[in-house]
């Protein structure tokens, strides 16, 4: 367990990068899209068009990506409340917008080819979905799917019949164009998105399971309370809004959720950007005529020097989503969550590499594979292995649940010990639900709501440096001068109040610069990050790349998705 920095700050310190002001403060990721134009007939307007796009080493690389061909209106940004959306008009971003529907509406994507003339035909294509209609408009024939030749359009027509996270891509000479950005997410919610799984929505015969799940997870004293409808969420929480997306990923009880974020894993090769970029620019490339191009890029052997996560890397993909200083990358990677909260994770690999990605704190419970849930028959519950490593492959999606409960460290995350001078006064208790955990008379912003009760008490630290009673298995070197850091909290607790009673008198850290206030936030920090170790670093250079920090809070802190 790590309060907001100890092996993460340790790294950045050893890599000797100044990047303490981008930890200003602590930001949210959410999956935030557009939801386009129409009630159940969904019309989007995209563009494929180049523009350039930021890394942290400084380098501005050519790339080629999908945007808004026409600006959306401010409601078709979703989630509610998330603010500073832009899809400017006729420009691209990367990863492209990500498109939101409702299962079982008709979908309707114009695309027009701003691309350089250079690059021939474009297209996307839309895997697993029934096409009502491809390359209506001035469309093409292509290997893959009817493609719009440059400066022209083709429009394709679908149904979203499966719920779930799902990717589309170029299907117009795919090594390269999706090397060059072309890429997106199109995430579909179930038919009753907006409140809680009903029986119906599944096979006849499951009904009184369904039924009885639900009642299970609503109900049940200590059971996650969740499967309530979007904008309903339980009563006293300290949240600035609603910030899902859906109830739940799939018609299923046990697939509902608190909170919900979208990861993109995609990696670049700037060898091939720049050969794109010359030849694009040229004068032969602008009087190009060739529906295949007249691009002439080696795109192997390949040797990415850039892993990205939503079309950044760290630290850059831990600033707000919207953030201006990336005007073509405008979404960010950094889970947010209380102790107890089910998270649901939207996973795409993108490119062309798989990525294997480790989320620390917990495993994964996979729901779905390309919006095919993992269920058992005939009792319906759900099947998806837990995971240690979640590896993306090229192309395919899937939908997880993480959960943090610190249940079982044995030692009090919260730092009450009854050899503390100050316990009494400060000591909340813990009085355990059914299930162990301390939400049965608890508030729910109590500090220590949703404590694993029978680690209440228990001292972490043999002989502390603060004023936390001793008597723990281990010895903790002085937070004083072990290091500093932004994320620093002093503190191998969570919360305000645990950690300001865990340090000595030096305040922490020294620098006084403090994305992760002791006195206000102070929460636990872990590191997500690919298991390829070339693939966390940017440009060869330790930390960046696939690299992201999962931030747990206790419940009286407020976090709030909107930027």
């Amino acid at each position: 367990m790590r309060n907001y920095t100890t092996s993460f700050d340790r790294v950045l310190r050893g890599a000797a990068l100044a990047v303490a002001s981008v930890f200003a403060a602590a930001v949210q990721a959410a999956a935030p899209g557009i939801t386009g134009t129409g009630g159940t007939d969904r019309t989007f307007d995209l563009t494929a068009a180049p523009g350039y796009i930021t890394q942290p080493d400084g380098a501005s690389i050519y790339s080629w990506g999908y945007g808004c061909n026409t600006a959306p209106s401010t409601s078709e940004f979703v989630p509610a409340g998330v603010s500073g959306g832009f899809c400017t008009a006729g420009s691209m971003q990367l990863p492209g917008p990500t498109l939101v529907v409702n299962q079982g509406d008709t979908v309707t994507v114009t695309l027009h080819n701003n691309l350089p003339a250079a690059a021939g035909n474009t297209s996307i294509i839309f895997p697993g979905f029934t096409m009502l209609a491809y390359g209506t408009g001035n469309g093409v024939p292509g290997l893959l799917t009817q493609e719009a030749a440059h400066g022209s359009t083709v429009t394709y027509t679908f149904i979203a019949d499966t719920a779930g996270t799902h990717s589309y891509y170029s299907g117009t000479q795919g090594d390269l164009q999706v090397e060059m950005g072309l890429y997106g997410a199109l995430i579909v919610l179930p038919s009753n998105a907006s409140g809680t799984p009903l029986a119906g929505a599944v096979p006849t015969g499951y009904a009184a399971y369904i039924s009885a799940a639900r009642a299970a997870l609503t109900t049940a004293a200590g059971l996650p309370d969740t499967c309530f409808a979007v904008g309903g969420k339980r009563a006293g929480l300290l949240d600035g809004g609603d910030f899902r997306l859906a109830a739940a990923a799939y018609n299923h009880p046990e697939t509902c959720y608190d909170r919900e974020y979208l990861f993109q894993f995609s990696e670049m090769d700037s060898a091939i950007h720049r050969q794109v970029e010359a030849q694009s620019l040229s004068v032969a490339g602008q009087a190009c005529v060739q529906s295949t191009g007249c691009l002439n890029v080696q795109t192997e052997p390949y040797h990415p020097e850039y892993f990205m996560i939503n079309g950044r890397s760290m630290p850059d993909d831990m600033d707000a989503n919207y953030a201006p200083q990336y005007p073509h990358q405008p979404y960010n990677g950094n889970p947010h969550m209380h102790p107890g909260e089910q998270v649901l994770l939207r996973v795409i690999g993108q490119g062309r590499m798989q990525h294997p990605f480790h989320e620390h704190a917990n495993h994964v419970r996979i729901l779905a594979r390309d919006g095919n849930p993992l269920f058992t028959l005939p009792n319906n519950n759900l099947a998806g292995p837990l995971l240690f490593t979640t590896t993306t492959t090229p192309g395919m999606a899937f939908d997880g649940i993480f959960e943090f409960t610190a249940k079982n460290l044995n030692w009090d995350v919260y730092g009450h010990h009854t050899a503390d001078a100050n316990h009494a006064a400060v000591d909340p208790g813990c009085t355990p639900d059914a299930n162990g955990f301390n939400t049965g008379s608890a508030a729910v912003d109590q500090i220590n709501y949703w404590e694993w009760c029978a680690d209440h008490d228990k001292p972490l630290e043999a002989h502390p440096f603060g004023n936390v009673g001793s008597g723990g298995p281990i010895t903790l070197p002085d937070p004083n001068i072990l290091v500093n850091g932004p994320w620093y909290g002093g503190s191998p607790y969570l919360g305000p109040e645990a950690t300001s009673r865990a340090v000595g008198g030096t305040p922490i850290p020294p620098s006084g610069t403090v994305g992760n206030d002791p006195g206000a936030e102070a929460g636990f920090a872990y590191m997500w990050h690919s298991h390829n170790e070339r693939e966390i670093t940017t440009n060869n250079i330790f930390p960046g790349g696939m690299m992201m920090m999962l931030l747990i809070d206790p419940w009286n802190y407020s976090i709030n998705e909107a930027n």
